[in-house]
């Protein structure tokens, strides 16, 4: 498959995943997950790095984290980077950490960061982090897909589609 067909390919799953996900509300808070054990499996995953790295996300157990499913070939994914970099900036030094689950293989992902730099640490599950979209409580698997959760580990909260700056303080706040 050529690089262009394959984008287009990506660019259209892209669009299906978002169109699935506008018919399920934007907002969904629970105090759990919709598999309940999705939460733990999640932390025993060690997934690679755009660099080629392993990281444990049990490494991040402890502090509250933001995981955001982002993907390159999504523009509203690609839109919210900046506010979630801006939060972990001013936030950081309160605890709060954000990872970045990318639905992506290395090289896009590794384009982009090269233009769009964050501090949090990107990982890079493939469509195959989809499934995890769906396990942590998004069933239509649409992306963007952010799910808060707190220094215990737990899902405080979880949102289809863009996140702000404003959004995510106030869920620091909040928590």
């Amino acid at each position: 498959m050529t690089p262009v067909a394959r984008r287009s390919l990506f660019a259209l799953a892209g669009a299906g995943a978002l169109a699935a996900g506008l018919g399920w509300r934007a907002w969904h808070s629970s105090n759990g997950p919709a598999d309940s054990d999705a939460l733990e499996d999640f932390w025993a995953l060690e997934l690679p790095t755009p660099s080629g790295a392993s990281m444990a996300l049990r490494s991040l157990r402890g502090r509250p984290l933001v995981v955001n499913f982002w993907a390159t070939w999504c523009p509203p994914c690609v839109k919210e980077m900046p506010e979630l970099d801006r939060f972990v900036h001013r936030f950081g030094g309160q605890g709060w950490q954000v990872l970045g689950v990318a639905i992506d293989q290395a090289a896009p992902v590794q384009a982009f960061l090269k233009q769009t730099p964050v501090r949090f640490p990107i990982v890079l599950a493939g469509t195959e982090g989809l499934s995890w979209v769906r396990r942590l409580g998004n069933p239509a698997g649409g992306l963007p897909f952010t799910v808060q959760l707190g220094a215990d580990g737990l899902a405080l909260r979880r949102k289809l589609g863009s996140t702000t700056f404003d959004e995510l303080a106030g869920w620091a706040r909040a928590s």
